[in-house]
């Protein structure tokens, strides 16, 4: 199996994950998981993601506001993706995600209309914000590889070499 990385777009009530093979450099959508109620649980359900599509490494979203400075949501998001690259032993690589749900969200087109034309469900609307977290995922993994040239050219196992994070703004 080739090398992959994992993309991650965090929310507060689901995690949207696509994957890219390291060798080509295109991400696709892969799954939407269930945000759970502690971090081990989540870290839990990532690791059995990852050894099932061989993943090296994880590049989580980082909420940074519109202005490009980071609140709250970045500072938790950063701690979150830090404490599971270190529980499931693999590099983590942050990435800017703005406008990356908005981007998804045109890509895939309106949220479908209900039962006869009416508003949608609960089951319709809760299926599509997961197709929009799983497509977020593709855009913020992909986004990543661009930056990097498009093909990591990680043989399996080896761990990226390290990149800075971004800087705050004073």
């Amino acid at each position: 199996m080739t090398a992959r990385i994992l993309g991650i777009d965090l929310g507060t009530r689901r995690i949207g994950l696509a994957v890219a093979d390291a060798s080509i450099g295109i991400a696709r959508p892969l799954a939407t998981l269930s945000r759970s109620a502690s971090l081990d649980d989540d870290a839990s359900a990532l690791g059995r993601v990852c050894r099932e599509q061989g993943a090296v490494e994880l590049i989580v979203g980082l909420p940074v506001e519109a202005r490009g400075s980071e609140g709250t949501m970045a500072h938790g998001a950063r701690e979150w993706a830090a404490a599971v690259g270190e529980r499931l032993g693999l590099p983590v690589a942050m990435r800017d995600e703005r406008l990356t749900s908005f981007a998804a969200e045109q890509r895939m087109g309106p949220m479908p209309r209900g039962r006869s034309g009416g508003a949608p469900s609960r089951t319709q609307r809760n299926a599509y914000r997961a197709r929009v977290d799983r497509e977020a995922a593709a855009i913020i993994l992909q986004d990543e590889l661009d930056a990097r040239g498009g093909v990591t050219g990680l043989a399996p196992g080896r761990p990226p070499s390290p990149r800075p994070a971004p800087q705050e703004e004073p």
